[in-house]
C-alpha cells in the first residue's frame, strides 16, 4: 500500500500540473487577443420589398425570387350596387429576383392601363452596428413603364416613345427598433407624353412610410405620398395608405386600404384620384411567397 507520504506527493504533482495547464491556457488566450467585433446588419425593417404601394427598405435574398399578386377591389362609394366595390378588379402580377446581397431586379403586368414594368435596386448603404455603423439604409431604384392600350387616336401620328414612363427613387430609412422602422422616399416620375400643357413631364413628390409590429406575425404599415404643388392637372390628388402585414410561414399576406388604384409608381404618384373623404378607397391585398431559386454558395 502506498504510504501517507507517497499519496500527498502524487496530490502535489497533480495540482501543480493543473494549475500550469490553467496557466498555459490563459496565456495562449492573451496571445489570441479578444474575439473581433462583427458586423451586425439591421434586417426584417419591413415584411417584404414593398410597404404597400411603395418599395420598402428591404431586398430580396440572393437567389430568392419573390412572386407576387396585387389586387385592388373598386372604390367603396360605388355602394351595393357594386357591392362596395368588389364587383371590380385591378391587379399586378409580378416577380422579384435577388441577384445579390444589395441588388435587386423586379417584373411585372398590371391591368391597369394593360402596363408592363421593369426595374433595378440596389442598396448602397446597410444600417449596420459592431465593427462598422451605420445608422441609415440607402437605396436607389430606377425603373422603366410600358403602357399597351389602344391609341385613343389612331388616326394621328402617335410614338411609340409616347408610351414610357420613368421612376427614380431614394430610399432612405432606419429600422429604430425591433418593433418600429421609418423610411422616405424622394421620387422623380418621368412621364414622356402628359394629357394637358398644365401638367409637368417631369414630377417631384416624397413618400413617408412606417411599419409599427404588433406580434411576432402581424405589423401594421401606413404610407403617405406628397406631390409637390403645381406639376398636375386639377382633380389628381396624393396617396395615402394604411394596412396590415400578416406572415405565415412562406407567405406574407398584406391586407390594406388605399385610395391608389395603381400598382405602379407612374401610377399611384402622377394619377391618383380617389378621396377618402368622399370614399374613394379601394381594399386590397398583396400576397408574397419566396422560392429559392438559386442557392447560394458555402
Amino acid at each position: 500500500m502506498l504510504s501517507k507520504t507517497s499519496i500527498r506527493f502524487a496530490v502535489s504533482v497533480v495540482l501543480s500540473l493543473c494549475a500550469y495547464a490553467v496557466s498555459a491556457q490563459d496565456d495562449l488566450l492573451s496571445l489570441l487577443g479578444d474575439d473581433e467585433p462583427q458586423i451586425e446588419y439591421a434586417t426584417a425593417s419591413f415584411k417584404t420589398n414593398r410597404v404597400i404601394n411603395l418599395h420598402s427598405l428591404e431586398n430580396t435574398a440572393t437567389g430568392v425570387m419573390d412572386v407576387k399578386i396585387s389586387h385592388r377591389f373598386g372604390f367603396v362609394n360605388g355602394g351595393f350596387s357594386e357591392l362596395f366595390g368588389l364587383d371590380a378588379a385591378t391587379i399586378r402580377i409580378g416577380a422579384d429576383f435577388g441577384l445579390s446581397d444589395n441588388l435587386q431586379v423586379g417584373f411585372g403586368r398590371s391591368s391597369y392601363e394593360k402596363t408592363y414594368d421593369g426595374y433595378l435596386k440596389y442598396s448602397f448603404l446597410r444600417q449596420s452596428s459592431g465593427a462598422k455603423k451605420m445608422p441609415v439604409s440607402a437605396i436607389l431604384l430606377a425603373g422603366m413603364a410600358i403602357k399597351t392600350t389602344p391609341w385613343q387616336n389612331p388616326d394621328r401620328e402617335n410614338y411609340f416613345s409616347s408610351r414610357l414612363y420613368y421612376t427614380w427613387q431614394l430610399i432612405l430609412g432606419r429600422k429604430f427598433s425591433d418593433s418600429f422602422s421609418f423610411q422616405l422616399s424622394p421620387t422623380l416620375v418621368h412621364r414622356n407624353l402628359v394629357r394637358t400643357t398644365t401638367e409637368e413631364n417631369d414630377v417631384i413628390a416624397i413618400g413617408f412610410a412606417a411599419r409599427q409590429k404588433l406580434n411576432k406575425r402581424i405589423s401594421i404599415n401606413v404610407e403617405y405620398i406628397h406631390v409637390l404643388p403645381h406639376q398636375l392637372a386639377d382633380g389628381y390628388v396624393n396617396s395615402f395608405s394604411i394596412g396590415f402585414d400578416i406572415e405565415t410561414g412562406g407567405h406574407v399576406f398584406q391586407l390594406h386600404f388605399t385610395n391608389s388604384t395603381s400598382m405602379i409608381e407612374k401610377g399611384f404618384i402622377t394619377e391618383n384620384t380617389g378621396r377618402w373623404d368622399e370614399g374613394g378607397v379601394h381594399f386590397g391585398f398583396n400576397i408574397s411567397r419566396v422560392f429559392t431559386i438559386v442557392k447560394p454558395k458555402g
